[in-house]
């Protein structure tokens, strides 16, 4: 079972002016090779005039799909300074592309590493980073009788209402951390005396801010 990891909220931009070379950076979500890929080729065909479009990515749990590509600079100047500063961040499914117009005056290997690093670190900036928490969505069935309590229970919970069907039964499905499901069986169960059916329905990550 896939753990709680931080990624990017979705697409980001930023623009860094060093020594007259402009720097653009794109950052994105990709939960597979064949989306970061995509998004790779999308901002070379925006930029095909660009000198270089250096990109990188990791997807995974274990961040088992990993590439940098330095797309034409001296090796190891852009391509892995963007990983690494994913790495740094504990970023999964995240892909970055760094789009360079030369300005006419070169920085050497070091200074395209400290190019590239700060680049792709605003770039995350823009795009914002999210956590994604892994939660059981669990159903609660119970009889009317016991709905209004539980209803106003739940909505003034931390526990997020995913909704409410109204069968022979009603059934109120909510989101629960993996670690709080003991807790919420206990709680549920003494709110309504025994009364309530708890089950597990699915499992998903919500996404909050950090």
């Amino acid at each position: 079972m896939r753990k709680d990891y931080f990624t990017v909220k979705g697409l980001g931009e930023s623009e860094l002016i060093i020594q007259k070379s402009r720097f653009l950076t794109y950052v994105n979500r990709a939960e597979s090779e064949q989306q970061a890929q995509a998004f790779i080729q999308e901002i070379k065909s925006q930029h095909k005039s660009a000198n270089h479009n250096c990109s990188a990515y990791l997807i995974g749990e274990h961040d088992s799909i990993q590439k940098a590509n330095d797309d034409g600079e001296p090796s190891g100047t852009a391509g892995v300074p963007i990983l690494e500063v994913l790495k740094k961040q504990g970023l999964k499914d995240t892909v970055v592309v760094v789009t360079r117009y030369f300005g006419g005056i070169k920085l050497g290997s070091g200074g395209l590493i400290r190019a590239y690093g700060k680049a792709t670190t605003e770039g995350l900036q823009a795009s914002s980073i999210v956590e994604r928490r892994l939660h059981l969505l669990m159903k609660v069935s119970v009889d009317y009788s016991w709905l209004g309590k539980v209803e106003n229970e739940i909505r003034n919970s931390t526990y997020p209402l995913n909704r409410i069907d109204y069968a022979e039964s009603v059934e109120l499905f909510l989101y629960v951390p993996v670690l709080m499901v003991k807790y919420f069986f206990d709680w549920i169960t003494e709110m309504t005396n025994g009364q309530a059916n708890i089950k597990q329905h699915s499992q998903d990550f919500l996404e909050f801010d950090i």
